[in-house]
């Protein structure tokens, strides 16, 4: 695609100002000129061939070009009856070079924002700009239209008109019409009248859209009252505020592309998102807010860096106002739409817009994105993100998994909730569930090996940290084994409970008979634990029984006491009853000596409980550490009925997953 920029004329009605100077080199706004600003826009657009006519001060017009030094070539085309023809005649003197491709044809005294420009060459047919808003002017151009396509273009016209300026976008095949159009006029001596004029003659033969420019800034400058309008609503475009949020640790091709379009509307403020509201709708942050803002504070496209605290733009918004928010078009649909809703509902107050660019997909993204969800599934990366969690948002979730998609189902199940996206935070992977997965008791029967798989196979598709159920933790010298093999392989957090003997599981409280270990012999397990681990990252967590076994709160604190001061990283505490009085009654005790160790709830009895409930109480990690394999068995016991009661599978269809659901959750390369 090549630009025609028509500067030919002596630009009289500018008054001293051209006197000396040729009327595109008018300064607009700072140190940029009309033509400047002209050849700027085009090149940042994509266009490299400029074709420009000249007629008075050539000579000072193409050094300007030149002086530019912006990556374009020129091929300068004199009119040398400029002072005698209109600029239908310097089109015809250019016509050598013109004709065999899509071309841009604009008059060296139009202003008009870049966006225009962006979208005219994107748009898929021949098109003149113009607004369906702006009132029809008196002497400029105006244009009919006969359905979509252009009839008519002219000054005199205002029977359902509107107004254009000299500005196109032109197919090949209708600009070859026009060009032939134009050198029959001239070659018949009509030189001194629009190129308008001979397109009007064959207009049925051309198929010229509207552009509707809208309220964007698009206006010729014919005398310094134009040039006073025009310079103000430039300074406005420039210092006006187009906002942007990100949440990306790499910044790549697509990025860089989204913030050059952008910077063209204004001066770009960049909201980077936390490290908590990336973690509440993405996957877990690489690189830490601090280092991410610094980033794009780096970058020459941006004008300030923000925190975006919150994944909802409202915060930011309200305090901005700004003119433009642009986003990829990809939050159209899916988890992201109530938060585009909500941009939109603001922007709405005060007539700011949302500008939504063709979302950047590539084999060399996906591939950038693969790696980094492949570092995060990294055992160093991955052992160290549940602390860093805790420390972020204070107090956590999991969700018990014991297979690949088990795990892949934690990984990526999210909800939209008033404005906020939910995940899971962590993985349990418990030692009843593993069991229960396998057809066997829970009795510590499948062995650590086994246990170890399970792992294996949760880790090789997912990249959430995982805690892991210990059960007794086994003899003093085997659990020293268990924390060096869990540690290596990238477990952030192993949690064992102080009973003894023969495992059963602690929902059937006194109904049995278990035992509980020694504190002695419980700290001494912890502190051979705590010699065994190499990072600071893993954690050992104890788990205290009293109030299962109906020993009471004061039992339970002076356990907890004592396995802190062996060096327990966090405290479990567990309870059977539904009301979670006495697990209420056990935190506010232990928060009143002791506001750092973590503390862990399961509140598989006492349901009713919300976690803002337990965050304000002083719990850190929340684990829901039964309810996939509860609510998975059933199901499946429910088709398998089905089907043997009817002796066919139609029935059960409707309390099936659709398989094509289930393979897109599988990654492809899992």
């Amino acid at each position: 695609m090549k630009a025609l920029l028509l500067n030919s004329g002596m630009g009289s009605r500018m008054g001293d100002l051209t006197a000396f100077c040729p009327k595109c080199m008018t300064a607009v706004y700072g140190n940029e000129t009309i033509l400047s600003r002209q050849l700027r826009q085009l090149s940042e657009c994509g266009i490299t061939e400029i074709i420009m006519t000249t007629g008075f001060l050539a000579d000072q017009v193409k050094a300007y070009c030149h002086s530019l030094k912006l990556p374009l070539t020129y091929r300068f085309v004199p009119n040398t009856r400029y002072a005698e023809t209109n600029y239908i005649y310097s089109v015809y003197c250019a016509r050598t070079w013109l004709g065999d491709d899509d071309i841009i044809l604009l008059h060296g005294d139009l202003v008009f924002e870049t966006q225009i420009l962006d979208a005219m060459i994107a748009y898929p047919h021949s098109c003149i700009a113009g607004s369906k808003e702006a009132e029809l002017p008196q002497k400029d151009f105006k244009a009919v239209f006969q359905g979509d396509y252009l009839a008519k273009v002219g000054v005199d016209l205002f029977d359902n008109a509107v107004a254009v300026q000299p500005f196109y976008k032109l197919k090949q095949k209708d600009w070859s019409v026009w060009l032939k159009q134009i050198c029959r006029f001239c070659e018949a001596g009509n030189v001194n009248c629009y190129a308008e004029d001979a397109l009007n003659e064959i207009s049925e033969n051309m198929h010229i859209k509207l552009y509707d420019t809208g309220r964007y800034l698009c206006s010729e400058i014919d005398n310094q009252e134009d040039l006073a309008v025009v310079s103000e609503k430039v300074r406005e475009i420039a210092e006006r505020v187009v906002y942007m949020g990100f949440s990306t640790d790499v910044i790549h091709s697509g990025h860089i592309e989204i913030l050059k379009r952008a910077a063209r509307m204004g001066r770009v403020i960049v909201g980077v998102l936390s490290d908590n509201a990336v973690a509440s709708y993405k996957r877990f942050p690489l690189i830490p807010f601090a280092e991410r803002k610094l980033l794009f504070e780096n970058i020459r496209y941006v004008y300030q860096v923000v925190e975006q605290r919150e994944l909802s733009y409202r915060e930011n918004l309200q305090k901005l106002k700004p003119a433009f928010v642009i986003h990829g078009d990809d939050w159209r649909t899916g988890i992201q739409k109530p938060l585009r809703d909500e941009v939109i509902e603001i922007l709405d107050t005060y007539g700011g817009k949302l500008v939504e660019f063709p979302y950047a997909e590539s084999a060399t993204i996906r591939d950038i994105e693969k790696r980094m969800t492949s570092e995060l599934a990294i055992p160093d990366f991955r052992r160290g993100r549940l602390k860093k969690a805790m420390q972020m948002k204070g107090c956590i979730n999991a969700i018990e998994v014991h297979s690949g998609i088990t795990g892949l189902i934690a990984e990526k199940t999210m909800v939209e909730h008033n404005g906020e996206v939910h995940q899971f935070d962590a993985m349990w992977v418990s030692s009843l569930c593993d069991s229960t997965a396998k057809g066997k008791p829970d009795i510590e029967l499948v062995d650590m090996t086994s246990r170890l798989r399970t792992i294996d196979d949760i880790m090789e598709v997912t990249t959430k940290p995982i805690i892991f159920d210990g059960d007794t933790g086994g003899l003093i010298e085997h659990f020293v084994y268990t924390v060096k093999t869990l540690e290596r392989i990238g477990v952030s957090m192993v949690i064992i409970e102080d009973k003894t003997g023969l495992k059963k599981n602690s929902l059937f409280g006194t109904e049995i008979e278990q035992t509980q270990d020694t504190t002695e012999h419980f700290c001494a397990k912890i502190e051979a634990g705590k010699k065994a681990k190499k990072t600071n990252d893993f954690m050992i967590v104890a788990r205290i029984e009293s109030l299962i076994l109906e020993k009471g709160v004061e039992d339970a604190l002076e356990r907890a006491g004592a396995y802190v001061k062996a060096g327990a990283d966090g405290i479990m505490i567990h309870s059977r009853k539904k009301e979670p009085d006495e697990i209420f009654a056990f935190v506010e005790r232990f928060r009143e000596g002791d506001a750092i160790t973590p503390l862990v709830v399961v509140p598989t009895t006492f349901h009713a409980v919300t976690e803002d409930e337990f965050r304000s109480r002083g719990v850190n990690v929340v684990i829901y550490a039964n309810q996939l394999t509860r609510s998975g068995f059933p199901a499946m016991q429910h088709a398998a009925e089905l089907i043997l009661r009817n002796h066919r599978a139609k029935e059960a269809d409707a309390c099936c997953m659709p398989i094509r659901e289930i393979i897109n959750l599988i990654p492809a390369d899992a």
